[in-house]
């Protein structure tokens, strides 16, 4: 059962080795990567891992289309034959992380407890900046624990899903959150399940991109979303932009949705040992290695640039006062000096 990850990536190849290793070990064989105009090695990564029979490695520098970065890649990914020849497909990006709880935490098993299932929503759980400020090399899965209770009344966005679904020809083209273009005469047919397990309704079969919120949606699965990471990552984000709304700027709103830090959840754990056997060996190959400590230096020295620009310098300051991160709050003044002291030698 051929398992196929749709990634689109800029700028994260910092990311990128241990998602891949998670996801092996979830049970997806294979991947389809795009990469987006790379300033930190990551196409460079992806060319070496391809060479490696890891994935394909698909370069999507544009033009693109008034949809965006990933819309323009989807499309692209509709015409592969490598994704058409996948039984079963999954767009996602590198901040999100699947997260089975059931059997042995794998798609098998998730197959297992819905056997007739044609489509699997898998529910955003968003997981806050655990008031971490500074980036560091550290696996994310690991570092950001903290996040959303299980019943979320608001935003809506908390509730946001993407779409495991067996590609059999029901839906002719990979979407962002589900599947587009069906096939209008298979569509009564088609059966679509939750995260948790129940049967959805007929709107979700060709809609809805978001599961009933006020539940509890995870029983068998959800979707770990780190959309934040740390503060520094925050501006390196904003700095990036967004691979759909590719011209929407990112600020304290996007961010104040989206940082949430009451709960906690190790769950995705249950895998480590095979996730961490699968880096190791990852992180054994020299040229990967290289290229992996080249991307983290890259975020470091970017970060640094990006405070002597006024409108990223303001973003980190109002970010380090942003509730409910105000335990940082007394570094606010150390870390804005710094980069106020290093904006003035510059225009000096």
């Amino acid at each position: 059962m051929t398992h196929l990850a749709l990634l689109c990536l800029r700028n994260e190849g910092a990311f990128l080795l241990e998602w891949l290793a998670h996801h092996r070990a979830v049970g997806f064989d294979d991947f389809v990567v795009f990469s987006n105009n790379c300033d930190d090695g990551t196409d460079l990564m992806l060319d070496h891992l391809a060479s490696l029979g890891w994935l394909t490695h698909v370069r999507n520098d544009g033009p693109y289309d008034n949809g965006g970065i990933q819309f323009t890649a989807l499309k692209t990914a509709a015409k592969m034959a490598q994704v058409h020849a996948a039984k079963w497909l999954l767009p996602l990006d590198v901040d999100e992380f699947v997260n089975i709880h059931t059997g042995d935490h794998t798609l098998g098993a998730l197959h297992a407890a819905l056997p007739d299932a044609d489509a699997i929503t898998l529910t955003w759980r968003l997981f806050g900046s655990a008031d971490q400020v500074r980036y560091a090399d550290t696996p994310v899965t690991q570092t950001f624990t903290r996040c959303a209770p299980v019943e979320m009344a608001w935003p809506w966005r908390a509730a946001m899903f993407k779409t495991l679904y067996r590609n059999d020809g029901t839906y002719r083209k990979p979407g962002v959150h589900r599947p587009r273009d069906p096939d209008k005469s298979r569509l009564d047919d088609v059966r679509w399940f939750d995260g948790h397990g129940r049967p959805l309704g007929p709107a979700f079969k060709n809609k809805r991109i978001f599961s009933d919120y006020g539940r509890d949606n995870y029983g068998l699965a959800q979707l770990n979303h780190y959309p934040l990471g740390a503060l520094e990552s925050y501006v390196l984000k904003a700095d990036r932009g967004r691979a759909v709304h590719s011209d929407d700027l990112l600020g304290l709103d996007y961010w104040v949705e989206r940082n949430w830090n009451i709960d906690t959840d190790t769950s995705i754990n249950a895998l480590a040992p095979a996730r961490d056997a699968i880096l190791a060996k990852l992180k054994a190959d020299p040229t990967l290695s290289e290229l992996h400590a080249k991307a983290v230096t890259w975020r470091k020295t970017r970060f640094e640039a990006l405070m002597l620009q006024e409108p990223f310098r303001a973003l980190f300051g109002r970010l380090l006062m942003a509730p409910p991160s105000r335990p940082v709050a007394p570094q606010a003044a150390r870390f804005m000096t710094r980069y106020a002291h290093m904006a003035r030698k510059q225009t000096s």
